[in-house]
């Protein structure tokens, strides 16, 4: 049978203040005590690989599988063989006459043209003297032999820039590619003597 000591008369024994009861903390401390246990695992784990790799190098006395696989009984300490550099003695001594082939002779070279024909370069071809003036100026200025002609025809007097005369096609072609650096535009002629 159960009795209940509280009710009980001689008892001298007061009863405590009931306890108001706390609402439960939702901080995620759960979430928290969980990551904690996460990162202490993740960092033992990394401690243990690294004295894992640690315990897998080789002593700091051997220099790698070759020093094991030697005795050290009877032996003294030998230095590997220092490598040879034979080039050095070899290549003064080589004569660079014997790698190379002979050289073929010289063909003369043949221009297309004939000597009665000649290039010019027409740089430009303006109404304006001083237009004209301005264009020999910026061909001076790149080494070049500039010349300019006044003509009169059915439209007017022009004055124009001629580049030349070249004889030869490689002449021509060496003035017309510093003038196209330069964004000049030429026109090529070709001329009989």
């Amino acid at each position: 049978m159960a009795q209940d000591f509280a009710k009980k008369k001689g008892s001298t024994r007061k009863k405590a203040p009931a306890r108001k009861k706390q609402p439960a903390q939702k901080s995620g401390g759960g979430l928290v005590s969980g990551l904690k246990w996460y990162g202490a695992g993740l960092l033992s784990g990394m401690f243990l690989s690294l004295l894992f790799y640690l315990g897998t190098l080789p002593p700091t006395g051997s220099t790698g599988p070759a020093s094991a696989a030697e005795p050290t009984a009877g032996t003294d300490s030998q230095e590997p063989p220092k490598p040879r550099f034979d080039f050095y003695t070899m290549l003064p001594e080589q004569s660079m006459e014997e790698d190379l082939p002979a050289p073929e002779p010289a063909k003369p070279v043949t221009e297309t043209t004939s000597p009665s024909e000649y290039y010019l370069l027409q740089a430009g071809s303006f109404r304006q003297r001083e237009d004209a003036d301005r264009r020999r100026a910026e061909l001076l200025l790149l080494g070049l032999e500039p010349n300019v002609r006044e003509s009169n025809g059915d439209n007017g007097r022009w004055f124009r820039v001629y580049l030349g005369p070249f004889d030869t096609r490689s002449k021509m072609s060496k003035a017309r590619s510093l003038t196209a650096a330069q964004n000049i535009d030429t026109l090529v002629l070709k001329r009989s003597s």
